[in-house]
């Protein structure tokens, strides 16, 4: 019997999301002859019952696009806004699955698309994922794609910056994705010899930051370049939502920052820097560039590789698993061991040692 496979992206564009979306339907059609289903816009769109053909010809030609010829939404199964009302919709989404002759849900995307398809796995759909996100926050797995291609762009504007910071004798506190994890602004942070990285792991004292600076002028460099995690906090700030969990107030607030208190933050932690220094402190925030365009050669194999090993799943009949990149291996990993968990940078992580070693200040 032929297997009918649908396909959805979730969550933010990431470079790499066509590269993947190819592996899989390359694969599932011309080495298993399975039968591919495009679902439009995420979840939303399996429950709005939209959809396109995934044929040889509209996989052509999509392996160096950047975005998602799908679409995507942030949208959740459970929770779903439907006519001005949050309301369940898995079994809608079921009953179009099941519609649609569906034997398997390929999901791509990052944390919350683990935990919506492990929610539809457990509603009874055969489901396998692939892990998406420029944060390389999914649990479990070595790396993600699209990671490689954001933290190129952020070493580059890194490097452009440096110009502009020397000539005038200023301090640029750059601003990186990231979310809740430091990798981005971590790995751009060391890439771009940025003098000061801060990440949400690590929480910095406002004032250690300016003495690294203040250090780096008395030695005749009157200009730094600070690589500021959106996430990363300060001691103080750390301390106080430390104590409103304890409390029990503003959970959702402590979980789930929105961008706007990120720039913000910036914009504060650059005012700071200018009072206590005396240079000149300018933000830079890289925002949604950091995640268009182009993929890199590593995130196309990487994609191309998951890909490709999530057809191997399907046809071996293994669902209910991410498939996640171990070296060069490509491995299942069950989607309950991921699902609700966030893999951030240790304190004693690699990165973090070699970039004390050359001098760079956490602020801590």
């Amino acid at each position: 019997m032929t297997l009918s496979i649908g396909i959805l992206t979730s969550g933010g564009d990431t470079p790499g999301l066509n590269a993947a979306i190819r592996g899989v339907g390359k694969a599932c059609l011309s080495h298993y002859g399975m039968h591919i289903v495009g679902i439009r816009d995420g979840f939303r769109g399996l429950m709005e019952n939209r959809s396109m053909a995934l044929d040889g010809e509209a996989l052509s030609g999509i392996l160096t696009l950047g975005g998602t010829i799908l679409g995507t939404s942030r949208d959740k199964p459970h929770k779903m806004p439907v006519h001005g009302k949050i309301q369940d919709m898995t079994e809608t989404i079921v009953a179009n699955y099941h519609a649609n002759g569906l034997d398997c849900l390929v999901c791509l995307g990052g944390g919350g698309t683990m935990k919506n398809a492990l929610r539809l796995a457990g509603a009874g759909l055969n489901v396998v994922t692939l892990p998406k996100t420029i944060d390389n926050d999914v649990a479990l797995t070595d790396t993600t794609f699209g990671f490689d291609t954001a933290l190129g762009i952020a070493t580059d504007a890194i490097d452009r910056l440096h110009s502009t910071a020397h000539s005038h004798h200023r301090i640029i506190v750059v601003e990186i994705m990231g979310h809740r994890a430091g990798w981005l602004a971590l790995g751009a942070g060391i890439s771009g010899g940025a003098d000061v990285i801060l990440i949400p792991e690590i929480p910095y004292d406002v004032t250690v930051v300016a003495d690294a600076i203040k250090a780096r002028k008395r030695k005749g460099k009157p200009f730094s370049i600070v690589a500021v995690a959106e996430g990363a906090i300060s001691r103080q700030e750390f301390t106080e939502q430390q104590e409103s969990v304890a409390k029990k107030k503003d959970r959702r607030v402590v979980a789930l920052e929105p961008e706007l208190v990120y720039a913000e933050r910036t914009l504060k932690l650059a005012r700071q820097l200018e009072q206590l220094t005396g240079l000149e402190a300018r933000p830079t925030i890289l925002g949604h560039l950091q995640r268009g365009g182009t993929p890199s050669a590593a995130d196309r194999l990487l994609a191309t590789r998951l890909g490709t090993a999530a057809a191997d799943l399907i046809a071996q009949r293994q669902f209910g698993f991410m498939v996640a990149a171990h070296g060069e291996s490509s491995v299942p990993v069950r989607l309950e061991e991921v699902a609700g968990q966030v893999k951030t940078v240790p304190s004693d992580h690699p990165w973090v040692a070699s970039a004390r070693r050359v001098g760079t200040s956490f602020g801590d």
